[in-house]
């Protein structure tokens, strides 16, 4: 009998399901998190009578055949990369994007990762980094005598140095966009890493067409919608325990063969 075997895909599949969603309802207050979402497709088919095929000596044609299916599988975990709410915060170096983009971050290894976390601080050489310490590309570095720091929609980055009667611009911060964003391979930490999927990076900015808008003492919430995750939560509950109820039938199906004498 395929009967176990197929509610066992079933129940993998809704496994899975599961756990991206848990995923999604951890991160609900993750600066800049993407929900994803699990998609599946059904399993090859066990073909028993072929459609199309000649049933007769005089050329009748079989309009339907009998095609068994095997079950399903995940094909995919999609990130949905809607945007997320705004949330105010005044800390002059919390930078949100408004639109599409992400900026991009140094790695030790030299090179580039991308991410829509702008809860940027600064280093000891005052170098603008990441709450992990990788800075931001390009490097922008303050000056030790700033009393403040100004960061336009463009993305152009004053400084007001003490004594000074004009600010002085300190750095341009860039964005990066891509074809296929669900094709950026996620490294954790709120980081991205470009992938022969989602396209090379193409850098701008901000404010350009194409490009978000930066909005200085801002950060990105999360795109997770809690009412929506729970209602999928409980549909994928119910979708496995219809899959176990399979299980538990095909297996009084077999004690029922086993018992006949």
């Amino acid at each position: 009998m395929r009967i176990l075997s197929i509610a066992a895909t079933g129940m993998m599949a809704q496994q899975t399901n599961v756990e991206v969603i848990s995923n999604n309802i951890a991160n609900m207050n993750t600066t800049g998190f993407k929900r994803a979402r699990a998609e599946f497709q059904d399993l090859i088919y066990q073909s028993e009578r072929r459609q199309g095929s000649l049933s007769s000596d005089t050329g009748t044609v079989v309009p339907a055949g009998v095609e068994i299916g095997l079950g399903a599988k995940t094909a995919a975990v999609v990130r949905i990369s809607t945007q997320g709410g705004l949330v105010r915060t005044d800390n002059k170096l919390d930078l949100a994007l408004d639109g599409k983009g992400y900026f991009a971050v140094a790695m030790p290894d030299g090179g580039l990762a991308y991410t829509r976390a702008g809860s940027f601080q600064i280093n000891g050489q005052g170098q603008v980094v990441t709450v992990d310490g990788y800075e931001v590309s390009p490097g922008i570095t303050i000056p030790q005598n700033t009393t403040d720091i100004s960061v336009n929609q463009s993305g152009e980055v004053m400084a007001y140095v003490e004594g000074a009667a004009e600010p002085q611009q300190v750095g341009q911060v860039q964005v990066a966009s891509f074809v296929n964003e669900a094709g950026l391979q996620a490294l954790g930490d709120n980081l991205f890493k470009a992938t022969p999927a989602s396209g090379e990076a193409q850098e701008g900015t901000p404010g350009q067409p194409g490009f978000g808008i930066v909005r200085q003492g801002y950060v990105e919430a999360s795109n997770v919608n809690i009412v929506q995750e729970i209602t999928s939560l409980i549909a994928a509950q119910r979708a496995y325990e219809m899959n176990s109820k399979v299980v538990e039938t095909g297996d009084q199906m077999s004690q029922t063969t086993t018992n006949i004498r």
